[in-house]
């Protein structure tokens, strides 16, 4: 399996004889540069330009924007909603299962989940958390999360890079609240296998461009 990031909330996963997915394709409004990217399939935590525009990607079968659970292309992807109040907007967590390594992208989770949440997330190997504030969590909240979590591999996103227009926290917040002075920087995530290390590891994913 290989991750890539391409900033904000938008992420390819890849896998031999697997659907290709692309999570929260993202708009040039928000500073980035256009995507280029083809997949079959697409996930939509909300309905924004940061995270919802589904129309650049190519080669989409399904776009998948709501709770549920689908399986396709030999990925089991499961859609679940966090609450939200008259001021915030809906948000769905997609959990993607390739031969039983997990990944969840939280999209933009904006409180730390409730306990029945906490339950469906246990799985997790790796999770795609973001982690600079604005609609989001901001990095303490993220790193409660992590601590009740605690999956294999954690990818911070959703935080301030050159250029992005967003106003978000850079990920150094994130980082001083976890006590990780020498993250792991890498262009992008290659799992072979299922083999983790015991303790959690923090990865920072270079932006694609």
């Amino acid at each position: 399996m290989e991750i890539v990031w391409y900033g904000l909330s938008c992420f390819r996963i890849t896998e031999r004889k697997h659907a290709t997915v692309v999570t929260d394709p993202y708009d040039t409004n928000v500073g980035l540069p256009p995507l280029k990217l083809k997949a079959e399939v697409v996930t939509v935590s909300h309905n924004a330009k940061g995270h919802s525009s589904s129309q650049v990607i190519t080669g989409v079968e399904h776009t998948l924007n709501g709770p549920g659970e689908y399986e396709i292309g030999n990925v089991f992807i499961t859609g679940i909603t966090t609450p939200a109040d008259a001021q915030t907007t809906k948000n769905v967590i997609f959990m993607y299962d390739f031969d039983g390594i997990t990944v969840a992208h939280l999209g933009d989770m904006q409180k730390v989940p409730s306990q029945t949440q906490i339950e469906a997330l246990e799985e997790v190997d790796v999770l795609l958390l973001p982690v600079g504030g604005g609609n989001s969590l901001n990095a303490a909240q993220a790193s409660e999360l992590v601590s009740m979590l605690e999956p294999n591999i954690v990818i911070p996103m959703h935080y301030h890079i050159p250029g992005i227009t967003v106003q978000l926290d850079g990920v150094d917040r994130f980082l001083k609240e976890m006590g990780v002075t020498e993250p792991v920087e890498e262009q992008s995530l290659k799992i072979t296998g299922n083999t983790f290390k015991e303790e959690t590891e923090i990865i920072l994913l270079a932006p694609k461009t």
